[in-house]
């Protein structure tokens, strides 16, 4: 892949110097990458633009204009067919931020003033094939808290994907670092080693807790990546990306809350003026918009993202946040304007259960989620307005996709509470799955809300070992929303005997898993 790297420069544009209150230049296609206009290049039609609420497109020569306020970024929404240019860390630069006067002071310093609006904002974008199928890399919660942390998601994650191939652009979804903003510099770093160009999501470990208004709480995740709120368009699947974390909490002025300002819903809905019916939209946040307890998102919001979906008939969003892994589904009685559901999937995290539980042998911690999930990173495969999730789990083959816990030995003959319980990591009530033993007869497996007894018996060993353990003991269980559970009969013949699971998926896909118990 092509690559513009960008010295002292966040952008892919030629700046002359004269302050005026619209922005305007021209998106061009930069067919040598150089990040300069030339005669040859010629401008692009029907590509839009943004300043973070006003959404227009260029006209048939590349040219654009739009108004600008002092604190606005000014960004290309990436039509399908084009890369944006990266910088040396895989960054994709294809913003303006305007802040004449920099960003306020905060304890991490957020953007160094920008001076007088350029008299042109010329952005290069550089053509590609344009496929219906493409692969994306997706990363939920990296969030380290020291460099320590960082070297763990950097060996235990970034290393088995370092240089892969065959993925067209890597997403992570906030919580990139713990509160730390110096830590960014070290995990841009980290992520920059994959080789993909690389997009963020802001989360609610990434603020600037040191001020007192929401559209001030991203300045340092905007010096470091750029906007929080933006678009783009690969094949024909159109992203949006948001900030869903609104600090202070406009209830109290603490903490924080899940929801969207004005502005970012009416980006939306400029935004969206531009984008086809057919097209799938995927939106991106941190907070999911499901409410497994508490009252974490602002009802009010999501409804009025609901609402501006209603014409879209192929959509999906990604979240993380929680550190578990769970498929929601929303219904019309939830207030979806559609009759079929919408799909929001919370994703597993890179940094499992915190960067807790007991170390490999790289002394990276295995880190499994308090569901039973262990960490991990997902694959989504697009194939025009369709798409197919996979789970991967670090350390582990691309087909393991379930734990199964049984007793390893059970009394021939006699009466036993024991049963067999599987973890199907990416599974939802919905799915199918059986299991048999000994190449019998196949079963239906019982599907549950409860405690993992595989991830139980991880966390109790650390209250009843008699020696330290190195690593750190694990978060206490929660109820997994991903675990089937089945008899085990100990009424056959003394020796060994198999149990083979056969899960079936939301996209149709189907995933086995074996263990073995005996009968003495």
């Amino acid at each position: 892949m092509k690559k513009l790297i960008l010295s002292g420069c966040l952008l892919a544009f030629s700046l002359s110097v004269t302050a005026q209150e619209t922005a305007k230049g021209i998106i061009y296609e930069d067919l040598n990458g150089n990040g300069k206009k030339e005669s040859r290049e010629k401008g692009l039609a029907n590509v839009a633009i943004s300043n973070g609420v006003e959404v227009t497109q260029t006209d048939e020569k590349g040219r654009y204009e739009l108004p600008l306020a002092n604190d606005q970024i000014v960004f290309v929404i990436k039509p399908a067919g084009y890369l944006a240019p990266v910088n040396d860390k895989n960054l994709p630069q294809y913003f303006y931020i305007h802040k004449p006067s920099g960003s306020p002071e905060t304890k991490f310093p957020g953007v160094q003033p920008t001076g007088k609006l350029p008299r042109k904002l010329n952005f290069g974008l550089i053509p590609t094939e344009d496929k219906a199928d493409f692969t994306a890399l997706i990363f939920g919660d990296p969030q380290p808290y020291t460099i320590e942390e960082v070297n763990h998601f950097e060996n235990g994650v970034v290393s088995e994907v370092e240089g892969i191939e065959g993925i067209d652009f890597g997403l992570s979804l906030g919580d990139l670092v713990g509160n730390d903003l110096d830590l960014f510099d070290p995990y841009i770093e980290a992520t920059s080693k994959v080789g993909v160009p690389w997009y963020n999501v802001l989360g609610n470990h990434d603020l600037n807790f040191d001020v007192k208004e929401d559209h001030l709480s991203d300045e340092t995740f905007e010096a470091h990546f750029g906007p929080a709120n933006y678009a783009f368009n690969h094949g024909k699947v159109h992203f949006i990306v948001l900030d869903d974390i609104l600090y202070p909490d406009p209830r109290d002025g603490k903490s924080y809350w899940g929801g969207f300002r004005k502005d970012q819903l009416e980006f939306v809905k400029n935004d969206l003026k531009y984008v086809p019916k057919d097209h799938l939209i995927v939106l991106a946040f941190h907070i999911p918009l499901s409410e497994p307890s508490g009252d974490p998102f602002k009802d009010e919001d999501r409804q009025q993202l609901f609402d501006l979906l209603k014409d879209y008939p192929h959509t999906l969003s990604l979240s993380a946040h929680t550190h578990l892994q769970r498929q929601d589904f929303f219904f019309e009685k939830d207030g979806w304007n559609q009759k079929n559901p919408h799909h929001h999937y919370n994703v597993g995290t890179t940094s499992g259960d915190w960067y807790s539980g007991t170390l490999n042998e790289k002394g990276v911690p295995k880190s499994t989620m308090r569901d039973g999930t262990p960490k991990g990173y997902a694959f989504i495969e697009f194939t025009g307005n369709q798409y197919d999730i996979r789970y991967k789990v670090v350390d582990q083959e691309k087909d393991y996709q379930m734990a199964i816990f049984a007793p390893k030995v059970l009394e021939k003959d006699k009466r036993t509470s024991s049963g067999i319980f599987v973890n199907f990591f990416m599974g939802t009530a919905d799915d199918r799955v059986r299991y048999r033993i000994d190449n019998g007869e196949w079963k239906k497996m019982q599907y549950l809300e409860e405690y993992d007894p595989t991830y139980m018996l991880e966390v109790y060993q650390w209250d009843t070992t008699e020696e330290l353990l190195d690593g750190r003991r694990p978060s206490n269980p929660v109820k997994s929303t991903h675990l089937w559970k089945g008899g085990i009969d100990p009424k056959l013949e003394k020796g060994p005997h198999t149990i083979e699971v056969e899960a079936t998926d939301m996209f149709g896909k189907k995933h086995y898993g074996k263990k073995v118990y005996h009968i003495r």
